[in-house]
């Protein structure tokens, strides 16, 4: 969600540090969800929010208190309509703090960077400084800083293939549920 109103505000040359502009965008988004993609006022930007870019602009976008309140309540509407699995740096901790089932996914920075790396064709050095800079705005961020909730489960992913974090959530989920 944060990279779609990012994408928009690039797409709009809005600056990155006009809150009350980036929270306006925040509120008039229209951002939906079907399958694996990820649509913004009706355009499909599934790829488009994976560039490089823009996760650096997400990372920014998602400091401005509003915009963080904008998409806190938007998601808080779509849990409310539906079960559902959602994944961000404060969901656990400040969006669904009374979620049943919380897992804090990490890997080493290293392996986080050569994974992301061959996503996107950039150099494992380039990525490796990008995620270290986003992960220091995002923990020392005033509103919502990222961080593991205390109830939890934490799975470190790096020596896992994705079926393998697949089946350890899944074994989580099923621990939870069936006590």
């Amino acid at each position: 969600m944060y990279r779609a109103v990012a994408l928009w505000a690039l797409r709009s040359g809005i600056d990155l540090d006009d809150m009350l502009r980036l929270e306006q965008l925040a509120r008039e988004a229209r951002i939906e969800f079907s399958g694996d993609g990820v649509r913004l006022n009706g355009e499909d930007v599934t790829s488009a929010i994976r560039e490089p870019n823009i996760s650096e602009a997400a990372s920014k976008v998602s400091m401005v208190p509003g915009v963080r309140r904008a998409m806190r309540e938007e998601q808080r509407r779509i849990g409310a309509s539906d079960s559902v699995v959602m994944e961000g740096r404060d969901i656990g901790t400040v969006v669904f703090p009374e979620a049943q089932i919380k897992i804090y996914l990490d890997a080493d920075p290293e392996i986080r960077a050569g994974r992301r790396a061959r996503e996107t064709g950039e150099t494992v050095d380039r990525v490796a400084r990008e995620i270290a800079e986003r992960d220091h705005r995002d923990r020392s961020r005033a509103e919502a800083p990222l961080t593991q909730a205390p109830d939890a489960d934490y799975i470190d992913s790096s020596g896992l293939t994705p079926d393998q974090v697949e089946e350890a959530i899944l074994k989580l989920v099923r621990k939870r549920v069936s006590n």
